[in-house]
């Protein structure tokens, strides 16, 4: 795009948004349900996106009343401990299975849902009225697990995006956890698709055409490994359509309060990342590393790996569940 029409075009969308009223989506003030109120009473018919009964399945309510698909990975003994796992965007938690059964063999209770939008749960998909409600969520459903299992220690996984939402949940209550364990996090945007432009544009964009796709996820950057490509490409709880505009403004808003939270955050922290990984950019974990003031941090790089690490080539995978499961053995 040459430079006059660009201009022309910002010109255009400014006086739309001048004429527009605020979008009060973007208050969190305005959003029903982030107070922390009780979740709506069960419906005996609500189903699943894909049709199943939730009455069937484990799920909770969030106070949206909007019914969140879970899953439980229970030890036969006593659980040490509870971990929570945050998936990324456009997934779902049941592509955690391997790594929850691993730690779950440490005696650790292992738990997790689907965000909303996403695999089982309710919502459009990968829509949000404001990035707050995962966290939101994600703090309900810990509160929930910390009623039936009092005492036990508490840690997050994240993933990706759900490694933005476990820093957010950690921040939140910075005392309760011990300690956050991010694969690839999201902490900052790649370069090249963030800059001033690109970015002024988007949220220009958020007012005018709020729904409009910005592109979807290449599953060829997802792994090295061509079996799990193809298993990405063909789970029909994965999100394989366009990223609205929208939700790429949630996800600029979410890394610019990532950005003044980390040189607070003083909990144990351990990141994992692919030296390759063109989803999320690595240096946001290198920053990380160097800006938080923790004395329990520990960042790990694995060379020429892509973005998922759990579902890498065998033995990166491999690399990844013992460093993982010796970090929380570590600390019980």
């Amino acid at each position: 795009m040459r430079t006059s029409d660009r201009v022309s075009l910002c010109f255009s969308l400014l006086l739309l948004l001048l004429l527009l009223p605020s979008n009060p989506s973007e208050k969190e003030g305005q959003l029903g349900g982030l107070g922390g109120e009780m979740p709506s009473e069960e419906c005996a018919d609500r189903v699943t996106p894909q049709g199943s009964l939730y009455r069937e399945l484990p799920h909770i309510i969030n106070t949206d009343g909007q019914y969140l698909f879970c899953r439980y990975w229970s030890p036969k003994t006593k659980p040490r401990a509870l971990v929570m796992i945050m998936h990324g965007a456009g997934e779902h938690s049941g592509r955690y299975n391997e790594l929850a059964e691993l730690i779950m063999n440490e005696s650790i209770f292992v738990f997790a849902h689907d965000h909303v939008g996403h695999g089982q749960s309710e919502g459009n998909r990968m829509v949000i009225s404001n990035f707050q409600v995962y966290i939101r969520d994600c703090l309900q459903h810990i509160d929930h697990m910390k009623e039936k299992y009092p005492g036990l220690n508490i840690f997050l996984i994240g993933h990706s995006m759900g490694g933005a939402i476990a820093i957010l949940t950690a921040n939140e209550r910075p005392n309760d956890f011990a300690g956050v364990m991010l694969i690839a996090p999201l902490i900052t945007l790649q370069p090249e698709t963030s800059t001033p432009t690109k970015v002024f544009l988007a949220r220009l964009l958020n007012y005018v055409l709020p729904n409009i796709g910005l592109g979807s996820i290449d599953p060829n950057f997802i792994s090295r490994s061509e079996e799990e490509v193809k298993n990405y490409i063909n789970d029909p709880l994965n999100y394989h359509g366009s990223v609205k505009v929208s939700f790429a403004v949630q996800l600029l808003n979410t890394v610019a309060r990532i950005e003044e939270i980390l040189p607070k955050i003083t909990w144990p922290f351990l990141l994992l990342h692919g030296e390759a990984d063109k989803l999320c950019d690595i240096n946001g974990s290198y920053h990380m590393y160097d800006t938080a003031p923790s004395k329990d941090r520990t960042l790990k790089v694995y060379t020429s790996a892509y973005h998922v690490l759990h579902k890498e080539l065998p033995q990166v995978t491999s690399e990844v569940f013992t460093e993982i499961q010796k970090w929380i053995v570590k600390r019980l």
